[in-house]
Parts: structure tokens; C-alpha cells; sequence
């Protein structure tokens, strides 16, 4: 199963876009996720990495969007934090000797994948900017 990696991210991503031109401290990210400092600029480290974030130190720090918001998918976001399937990996060894227990976990990582699938396809269809709308 993953971690909270997407929401965090996406909460990261939808203040930056939200902030325009500003660059917003990690400590102010971290207040609205309400999280360690720590952890999101771990984050922003990675959104960096990815390209969808700009970060400066110093005094007049921060961070903000590298990319407009409309040219950010949702898809891409998930598949920059992703970290295991979405429905994890199945660690069951069934007994060989059943005709259910011998296919049942070939069977599990078709309906996993299918389903991981069909998640960022939907997400494929979403950009940050759209999400962002929501809130005003």
C-alpha cells in the first residue's frame, strides 16, 4: 500500500500553484499539511528532482511551481512518489495443491495492475491547475 506521498504532494503542489509568483517557506507548507518541517521539505527535494518545483535557500527562500500548473497531470505526480503498487503485493503462499491456491496470486497481480491502471489513467485526465480550481 502506499504512504500518504501523493496527498502530501499534491497538497504541496496546489499551495505553490495557489501562490503564484510567491515562493512559500517549508514551514508554512508544513503548517497547512500540518507536518514536520522535515518531511516536506524531504518532499520538495523530490518534487525538485522530478521538475515540477523551484526552491531557493536563504532568508528570502522557498518554494514554488518550475512549470505552470496546467502543464502539471496528476499522473505524473503519482508516478514521481509512487513507491509500491497501489494495492501492495501479495505475500500469501497458498497451498500449490488447491486449484484456487496454485493461480490465485497470477490472478490478484492482473486485478492489481488492472486496477493501478485504470487509477492513473483518471489521473492522466486531471491537471493541477484543475484540481487547484477547487479551492476558490
Amino acid at each position: 500500500m502506499n504512504s500518504s506521498r501523493f496527498s502530501i504532494a499534491i497538497h504541496i503542489l496546489t499551495l505553490l500553484d495557489r501562490a503564484g509568483d510567491e515562493r512559500l517557506s517549508s514551514e508554512y507548507l508544513a503548517g497547512s499539511v500540518n507536518v514536520n518541517p522535515v518531511l516536506i521539505r524531504k518532499e520538495i527535494s523530490n518534487l525538485r528532482k522530478k521538475g515540477f518545483v523551484s526552491s531557493k535557500e536563504g532568508k528570502n527562500g522557498g518554494s514554488m511551481l518550475a512549470k505552470p500548473a496546467n502543464q502539471i497531470l496528476l499522473s505524473e505526480v503519482y508516478e514521481a512518489v509512487r513507491e509500491s503498487p497501489l494495492l501492495g503485493k501479495n505475500k500469501n503462499n497458498p497451498n500449490p495443491s488447491c486449484p484456487v491456491g496454485r493461480q490465485i496470486n497470477t490472478h490478484l497481480d492482473h486485478l492489481f495492475t488492472d486496477a493501478e491502471k485504470a487509477l492513473i489513467a483518471k489521473l492522466h485526465q486531471t491537471t493541477l491547475a484543475d484540481f487547484s480550481q477547487q479551492f476558490n
